[in-house]
Formats: C-alpha cells, structure tokens, sequence
C-alpha cells in the first residue's frame, strides 16, 4: 500500500511541474517583465518535471526499452536542427549578408552612398509623412540602414501625429525629411508617379553632414555657357553643385583683375572668344597660390590659354575627335563614345559605363617635372578613332598625311605641388614638341597616376594664399568639350557625373564622396511587329498543340 501511496504522490507531482512551467511563462509574457517570480515559476516547474521523468524511468526501467531508445534518438536529431537553426539564424541578424543578383545591382546603393552611410560623424533620421509604406522606398531605406546603425527611418502619419507634421513644417502628404541634431531638411515628396530617389536622399544627407561649404566662380564675358534655363545652357549642372553643397557665382576678370580668394574652383566651361591677356595672367597666379581650374575648351575655338596650358604640359589639338563606335546607340561619328577612364578618383567608379561629347577635340600631354597628369577619357583605338583634320568635310574619312590615329585623350586631370618659390614665379613652359600620335604619346610620356590627397586634414575650399612657410597643391583639370554638361545631356549616362566629380576632386575636399548615379534597369522588351505578334500567336496556340497531338498519335499508334 506504501509503494502504491508513493507512485500516486509522485505522479501528481509530476503533473505539477508543466503545471508551474506554463504558471511562468504565462507571468512572464502577459506581464513583459521577466524577472524573479515567473522565473522561480520556470526552474521549480522544470525541476519537479525532470525529477518525475527520473523517478518514472527508474520505476518502469524506461530508458531500457527500444522504444525509449528511439524515441531520444529522435529527440536528440530534432533538437540538434532546432539549435543549427537557431544558431544560424542568430549568425543570419548579427552578420548580415544579402546578394543582388540583377545584372545592374539595382538593390545594391551606389558606392557613395554605402560611403557616406558608413562614415556619418553623427545620427541621422529621415522621416517620411505618409500613410502609405510603398515596399520600393522601404527597401532603399532599410538599404541605408543596413550600413550603419547611426541610420534610422520612420514612417508618419501626418493625421494622427499633427504636432510633429508641424514641427516639421509638413505641407502635402508624401514628404520626406532627414533629420540630423538640430537641422532638418526636405528631400522631396513622394507620390505614385514618383518614387524615393537615391540620387536626392544621398545629396541632401551629404548637405546635412558636411559643414563646409565650398565656393565655385563661373567666368563669363566670353561667350561661355550661360548659367540660367536656356539653350545650351549649363543651369542643370549649376543646380548638380548646389546639391553637392557648393554655391556658385559668376566671376568676369575684366571686371576684378583677380580671382576672389575665397575661390575653391573657377570653371570655364566653353569660351567662344578669347581671353584678354591679364584674364590668363590672373587664372596664372590663381594656380600658383594654390588655385583649382576647369577648363572645358570646345573645338572651333581660341580662348588665349596656351601660355596657361603649356606650363602643365597641355596642348589643346585643333583637330576633330570623330569615334564611329556610336552609331549603334545613335550617336553621330562626330560625337565620342567614351567607356576607357583612367585610374583617377574623378573616375574610380565608373567601371565601363557610357558618356558621350558632341563635337570634341582631341588634348596632347607631355610631361612637365613637378606635374603628375592623368588621362580620365580614352576613346576607342583606331579603326573606331581618329583626329579628323578636315572640319569642313561632310564626309568624314580618315587620311594617313593628316589625321591621327586613335585612341585619343579627351580628358586630363593634374596636380602640382605649389612651394613658396614656385608661388611667387610661375614654373618654366617645357618646350613644344611636334604633335605626335596619341598612341605614340601614352608610350612615350608615362603618366604617373594623381597625387593622394594631403595625409593633412582638408583645408576649408576658402583659403587664403599660402604662406611663405607652407607649400600647397593645385590642380587643373582640361576637358576637350564642354555640350556634355549643357542641359539634357547632363543627366544622361555618365555626364553629369564626369562635371561633378572634377569639380569636388579640383576643390579638394577629398573626404567628400563623388557623385555617381545608381544603375537603372536594362530596356530587355522585345519589339514585334503585327506579323511577327501573329506569328506567334499562330505558332503557340495552334502549331506546337497540333504538333504535341501528332506525336502522341504516332506513340499511341506504335504501341497499338
């Protein structure tokens, strides 16, 4: 009677310890508090439990049976793949990988945006007021949030949370606002038609991080691109800078003599007349305090820089960059088709993406102690290549006594170490030589690859002229055309981006990230015409089920 006595307490106290395991878990999960009592709940529950299972195996011989065997066996297996599972799970949330395996990255953040994510001096949140969470804006959202957790995002609506609407200063649904610290600003609004931009999101939060603001003057008086809406205007590029935190003016030396000295950058972006003498001289002496210049020559034209240009080791070719390798994406042979950059940071990313430059003329470089130049854009070799002589040809044809062979270099970037000698007298001009082949020119003149950045923070693009104890760097950047960075153009392919990432190399705020636009996807529709459309639906519809019907006759009558 004992021993029954004893097996009936301990089966009721087996029956208490899943008893007190569920009294736990029920405290701790209505309550959201897991502290001492639904865990003294938990431990009492799972001690009394093992000790029941203990006293039953050890009264029935349990463990003994095959069963029993098995069924731990099956156990164990179970448990082993619950904790793989979890443990890569666990690995999955703190070591996060994703592959995008679209040919155009299309879910991958450009370069510079993982850049600038990744070194944010300080937290930065976009709020997005809209009642709506479109799952495209959300993905390049959380893409952002995935490269540092000083990013986060929320989505708001307006109609429930009036005060931060207004605090805000929330006008339509669908705005976004990247907050950092004390600042905020408007990226843009987002709506059914048009959808969040990686291109915006990343130039207003380079804006909201970066607390210098560079200063770029535009020389005008000589019938460069004007810099209003017009036509062959450059005003899409004047706006691209503003995104990028610089502000422009326009600057005429016939009128101050001198560059401003709190210039970062001075473009001259397509001159058509030349420059009066004391221009140069103050673009000259600009350099040589450590100065920064674009300059986009067009063929067809004199601006007067060769004294300029010949100091660095630059001649401007008279001839016309024809590159009949275009006509396939419907560009003339007079328009260059460039995907051959240099090992430069203006072009680091650009792998061998498109830009194109109507009417162009071909640059010879020669070297120049004390200048480090390297090619950015390369046309094609010859057949696709050559510098055409004759301009006035409607046909244009190459010829061996006149024309050069290609590839051709349309594009230059170069630096020079200014020292306090070097500031006050401006360095010798090499000695022309005659104009040789631009293939026989990269084999005979190495161009040794751009100078890093300063190991030195960057100095504010404002700075005045070198003292006579410090020695500063200039740097020049020559373009053979200047309708790439006019309205229309400039936002196709890799244009804009060729404009904009000279401008932020030549002022020197290296720690800046260069412009580049996220991929788009590849146009892969096919075209038909209405007979080849009913063709197909001929073909699919009656052609193939009459074909599989036939076949499986002839089986059938086979086996018959």
């Amino acid at each position: 009677m004992k021993i029954v006595a004893k097996n009936k307490l301990w089966k009721y106290l087996f029956w208490l310890g899943p008893f007190l395991i569920a009294v736990g878990l029920t405290v701790g999960l209505v309550s959201e508090q897991w502290g001492l009592i639904p865990l003294a709940f938990l431990i009492a529950g799972i001690v009394i439990s093992g000790l029941g299972i203990t006293w039953q195996s050890y009264q029935t011989n349990w463990w003994k049976r095959r069963s029993t065997q098995a069924g731990t066996n099956a156990l164990v297996a179970t448990l082993a793949v619950l904790a793989i599972l979890g443990l890569i799970n666990f690995l999955g949330t703190r070591y996060y990988w994703r592959a995008d395996l679209t040919e155009a990255q299309l879910f991958t953040l450009a370069p510079q945006s993982r850049e600038l994510v990744r070194v944010l001096p300080q937290p930065v949140k976009v709020w997005v007021f809209d009642i709506s969470q479109n799952p495209q804006d959300r993905e390049l959202l959380e893409n952002y949030q995935r490269q540092s957790s000083k990013f986060k995002y929320e989505y708001i609506d307006p109609q429930t949370r009036p005060g931060l609407a207004e605090k805000f200063g929330v006008k339509d649904d669908g705005e976004v606002y990247l907050e950092s610290g004390d600042k905020r600003q408007l990226v843009q609004t987002v709506n059914q038609n048009e959808r969040l931009s990686e291109i915006k999101l990343t130039s207003r939060l380079q804006q909201l991080t970066n607390s210098t603001t560079a200063k770029v003057y535009l020389l005008q008086g000589h019938g460069e691109r004007q810099l209003s809406p017009g036509k062959g205007a450059i005003s899409q590029a004047v706006q691209g800078l503003g995104d990028k935190n610089f502000t422009t003016s326009p600057l005429n030396l016939g009128e101050t003599s001198k560059v401003p000295e709190d210039a970062a950058v001075v473009i001259v972006a397509g001159p058509k007349r030349g420059l009066f003498e004391g221009e140069v001289k103050a673009l000259q002496e600009y350099l040589n305090r450590g100065g920064n210049l674009l300059l986009m020559i067009d063929p067809n034209t004199d601006p007067k820089v060769d004294s300029l240009l010949q100091e660095w080791g630059v001649r401007l070719d008279n001839r016309l960059a024809v590159d009949v390798s275009g006509g396939s994406v419907g560009l003339g042979p007079a328009t260059p088709l460039v995907t051959e950059y240099g090992q430069h940071p203006i072009t680091k990313d650009f792998d061998n993406g498109n830009s194109f430059y109507p009417i162009a003329r071909p640059l010879e470089i020669t070297s120049v102690p004390g200048v480090q130049a390297t090619p950015l854009l390369q046309t094609k070799p010859y057949p696709s290549s050559w510098a055409e002589s004759d301009l006035q040809s409607e046909k244009l044809e190459f010829n061996a006594d006149k024309d050069v062979k290609g590839p051709l270099t349309l594009g230059v970037a170069l630096s020079r170490k200014q020292t306090p000698k070097s500031a006050s007298t401006p360095q010798p001009a090499p000695t022309p030589s005659p104009l040789p082949s631009p293939t026989a020119q990269s084999k005979a003149s190495p161009t040794p690859p751009a100078s890093p950045a300063p190991s030195a923070s960057p100095a504010p693009p404002a700075s005045p002229a070198p003292s006579s104890q410090t020695a500063t760097e200039s740097r020049l950047v020559v373009l053979g055309n200047s309708d790439f960075a006019t309205d229309g153009l400039f936002q196709q392919q890799l244009n804009g981006d060729v404009f904009l990432n000279s401008v932020t190399w030549l002022s020197q705020q290296d720690q800046q990230p260069l412009s580049i636009r996220p991929k788009e996807p590849k146009n892969r529709r096919i075209t038909l015409t209405t007979t080849q459309s009913n063709l197909l639906i001929l073909s699919s519809l009656l052609v193939l089920p009459l074909i599989g019907f036939a076949i499986a006759v002839i089986i059938w009558w086979k086996r018959r």
